[in-house]
């Protein structure tokens, strides 16, 4: 599997010296642990005050579908205004948002329930309009010698921010309680803006010549849908996670498969987590560079054939094994997604195109877990997700078929071509 795997650039550490890198890492670790750690505590307050479980999906529907249908006008932004600028907005409105929460929470009754979905509704405008910004800078910040290996080290931050900041979360909780652990949030969310704000001003692109907003759009949509590359590999993405979704049924196998309790749950929603980040750790070292196409489209389908192994296993170290596989597989595929967006994204559509790739992932993130949670209630939790894993199969089939330019990918020559556009681009820059 790892004969695909070639270093871009020169070693690990390398990359690390470059100071612009570091604060962002710093900004994309502070935001990871924090947003982890927040939406763990708001689902332990949300069932604390109401006791439904119902109350908790609504919960996830109000912070993503703000995010999710301001995504495409955030990437039009992130083409027209400053990205540090919005990023700088909209990372210090989120941390002065969870200060709020600190406050309406002090009295955490039935009462204060809508005034909390209120901040958490505004923390999904913030985050629509924050996604786009954030990629397209980072591919300003990050050079394009080095950007598989930049952006392992960034996707390797923000797995392990979202590994360990559910836990802090929960800790900090039980310690200190909900109100001063959204306090103690906020302060960490601060670290994103001070991170950014470390980074120099980028120069942006020249404004395209007139235009309406939504043709600004839907040339966006119309760019991405007209590469094979990018369209084939968030669709890949996008039917991976949203059949593919089984973190949300783990309770159910943790109890009625497995039989192997509370902390057994534990042990496999770490797993797939672990997983990735120990591929990620790797890619930073011999990130993916040829024939990244076939390697790719393996992933996916490794990705597939673990989930399709997890809902026929009754055994809970084959089982913690196939979770560790799924998380190790989707981190190579992430990987190679987000440096294929970076490499066939011209410098002036890079917010826009940032924000349909936000869109594909987020849509499936979003309604994933209700997916799998409808599927599992009419068809059991073992065939709904032995059935995910076979379309995620049987999607791969397809895209790899009708997406030969994706088969294809080569991320040396895509660089090649990349840095000749980013030249030219700069000559012309503002």
């Amino acid at each position: 599997m790892w004969r695909g795997l070639d270093r871009l650039g020169p070693g690990p550490g390398s990359v690390l010296r470059l100071a612009e890198l570091r604060q962002l890492l710093l900004a994309r670790g502070a935001n990871a642990i924090g947003s982890s750690a927040l939406l763990t505590v708001l689902g332990y307050q949300v069932y604390d005050i109401t006791g439904d479980p119902l109350m908790l999906g609504i919960l996830g529907l109000v912070a993503g579908l703000p995010a999710l249908a301001l995504g495409l006008f955030g990437g039009h932004m992130a083409d027209r205004r400053d990205r540090r600028r919005i990023i700088l907005a909209t990372s210090s409105g989120l941390a002065a948002l969870v200060f709020l929460l600190a406050f309406v929470s002090f009295e955490a009754t039935d009462a204060t329930l809508p005034a909390i979905f209120v901040v958490v509704f505004l923390t999904g405008i913030a985050s629509g309009f924050e996604r786009p910004a954030l990629s397209a800078f980072e591919a300003q910040v990050i050079p394009l010698d080095r950007a598989t290996q930049g952006t392992a080290w960034v996707s390797s931050t923000g797995t392990a921010g979202n590994l360990i900041g559910p836990s802090l979360g929960g800790l900090a909780a039980a310690v200190v309680g909900v109100p001063m652990t959204y306090l103690l949030i906020a302060i960490v969310l601060l670290g994103s803006p001070i991170g950014i704000w470390r980074i120099p001003r980028k120069p942006m692109p020249p404004p395209e010549a007139g235009g309406s907003t939504l043709a600004s759009i839907r040339e966006g949509l119309r760019f991405v849908f007209r590469r094979q590359v990018l369209w084939g590999a968030m669709t890949l993405d996008l039917f991976a996670v949203l059949f593919g979704g089984v973190e949300a049924l783990l309770p159910v196998f943790a109890a009625d498969v497995l039989h192997v309790g509370p902390f057994g749950l534990g042990l496999l929603r770490t797993a797939p987590a672990v997983g990735a980040l120990g591929i990620l750790l790797v890619t930073t070292r011999w990130p993916p560079s040829r024939r990244a196409g076939p390697l790719f489209i393996g992933a996916v389908a490794g990705f597939g054939l673990s989930i399709l192994v997890f809902a026929l296993s009754t055994d809970f170290v084959l089982s913690i094994i196939a979770l560790l596989t799924l998380g190790a597989t989707d981190a190579v595929s992430v990987v190679i997604r987000s440096v294929s967006v970076r490499m066939y994204s011209p410098e002036h559509m890079r917010g826009r195109i940032a924000s349909v790739s936000h869109l594909f992932i987020g849509a499936s993130n979003e309604i994933g877990a209700f997916e799998s949670g409808l599927a599992a209630h009419f068809l059991g939790a073992v065939p709904a997700v032995a059935l995910g894993g076979a379309i995620t199969l049987g999607v791969t089939g397809i895209v790899t078929v009708v997406a030969p330019e994706l088969r294809r990918l080569d991320l040396r020559e895509a660089a090649s071509t990349a840095a000749e556009l980013e030249a030219e681009a700069a000559r012309t820059a503002i």
